[in-house]
């Protein structure tokens, strides 16, 4: 199978966003704690200087310089049940069919904004954050090990902007996203199942795979090799890494109906990413001759070779809206859209190889996700935040679920607090609970080892199981007013 499959994850990913926070796909949702504390309910609040991501017409609400730094740390619980995967032959893939290891024990996500107010009516800000993130390592024996053994996907984003205050009503902003992205991908290659579709007898009444297994042993005889190591044969293993640079942009505008109400657009753009890397087949302990190897390799067309894949990620949507309802209670809401539609058929591209491309099936679906929060000033030190929201998964159906990204919809409760230590910094404090459907996935990758050259790349596989998902994410920032 395809190792830059990877490649093309890590776009379809950017569906923005498997082990992901706070938002669908791969994106990464919880660029500021302060919003993270309203399950991002806050975007028209504007509270600190990550309003650089969330409305950048935000900034004009801020007074002087100001700098917010913080960290979370996703903590995922999931395990997978595997209830029938099969090889392309349609023969069970047998390993471990139950895994709850897979996900890591946390991961951590930093941001770090700036803003600067140059006058009444502009301001500038810088925005670094990550905006996707996956990290799955299954075992190599898994049930599922032909659509996926490893995804490491990271991200991070500069995001420069600007603001301009028209009057007491209206503000603008815009930014540059400066999106850098890395990824890994690990999955196995099917040998055993070929060699057992080669070895059948029902399948060598066929002449043209009689020839096929015929012409395979002659070429491990000319090698020097011993036919008999077949017997034992094992997976190969593939793995691929890529990397780029895209550029887009986000703008927002601020609406204040009253001095303590007002309503919030924001939209990010799609990014343009060309994910180039390297495709790496190992063929190495397929059997225990060296010899029987290499001919099994160079019989399958897996050669190492640049890999390629062209995309783009989707775009979002926000309206939101916020009222100070007294001096203690503030309520907020938003509403973002996703255009997940453009992660629909990912075609990977063996670059200077007989392989064909790799086509994963993705058709994503548009998405929405609600949010409702709250803050309540405790006293002149402590205010506190909650916050509930709603999220739909860009996954159509179990036909189209992959083991890189067992997303599905999903229900978030966030709790939150500011402390101020002094009239000029504070520290933000959130933490959410996130509870996930049941994910189920009946994934079959529609080319399989034998096809022809030029024609297509796939192991064939169907991945039949379950994952059961729940998430933790911690959050800490500290507030710095000039």
């Amino acid at each position: 199978m395809n190792p830059k499959y990877l490649s093309l994850m890590v776009a379809a990913a950017l569906s923005a966003a498997a082990m992901n926070a706070n938002a669908s796909g791969y994106r990464f949702g919880s660029q500021s704690v302060s919003g993270q504390g309203t399950a991002d309910a806050n975007t028209a609040e504007a509270a600190d200087a990550s309003t650089v991501f969330a409305n950048p017409a935000g900034m004009s609400r801020l007074d002087g310089m100001q700098i917010t730094g913080g960290i979370t740390a996703v903590i995922p619980h999931s395990k997978y049940t595997d209830s029938g995967s099969k090889h392309f032959t349609g023969a069970p893939t047998g390993g471990v069919t139950t895994t709850d290891d897979y996900a890591p024990n946390a991961v951590a996500a930093p941001n770090l904004y700036g803003t600067m107010k140059l006058n009444d009516q502009w301001a500038v800000g810088l925005g670094i954050f990550v905006p996707y993130g996956a990290k799955l390592d299954y075992d190599n024996n898994w049930a599922g090990r032909y659509a996926l053994t490893k995804i490491d996907l990271k991200s991070i984003t500069i995001n420069p902007s600007v603001s301009f205050k028209l009057n007491e009503q209206h503000s603008f902003g815009f930014g540059i996203d400066a999106e850098y992205m890395k990824a890994e991908l690990g999955q196995a290659v099917d040998v055993p199942g070929t060699v057992q579709f080669l070895s059948t007898p029902a399948n060598l009444a066929n002449p043209a795979i009689a020839a096929r297994r015929a012409a395979l042993l002659q070429a491990i005889v000319l090698a020097g090799g011993n036919p008999a190591a077949l017997a034992g044969v094992k997976d190969g293993h593939a793995t691929m890494d890529g990397k780029d640079w895209g550029v887009g942009f986000n703008v927002g505008y601020m609406f204040n109906l009253t001095k303590d109400t007002r309503f919030g657009i924001s939209y990010r753009s799609s990014v343009h990413h060309e994910l180039k890397g390297s495709a790496v087949w190992d063929f190495s302990t397929v059997t225990a001759d060296p010899k029987v190897n290499a001919v099994l390799q160079a019989s399958s067309r897996k050669a190492n070779s640049p890999a390629l894949v062209d995309l783009r990620t989707p775009e979002t949507l926000s309206i939101s809206w916020f009222t100070q309802v007294d001096d203690k209670l503030a309520l907020m809401a938003d509403v973002t859209g996703t255009r997940h539609t453009r992660m629909q058929n990912l075609n990977i591209q063996f670059v200077g190889t007989t392989e064909g491309d790799e086509v994963i099936r993705q058709n994503w679906k548009k998405t929405i996700r609600a949010s409702l929060g709250m803050n309540y000033k405790l006293n002149d030190a402590w205010k506190l935040r909650a916050g509930v929201a709603l999220d739909e998964s860009p996954v159509p159906d179990e036909t189209k679920r992959h083991a890189a990204l067992p997303d599905s919809d999903r229900m978030q409760l966030s709790f939150g607090a500011n402390w101020k230590l002094s009239p000029n910094s504070s520290i933000d404090m959130a933490y959410t609970f996130m509870k996930f459907d049941s994910a189920n996935a009946n994934y079959t990758n529609q080319c399989n080892t034998l096809a022809p050259a030029h024609s297509c790349t796939g192991n064939g596989e169907t991945t039949t199981g379950t994952w059961n998902t729940r998430m933790q994410l911690l959050g800490l920032a500290y507030n710095y007013k000039f």
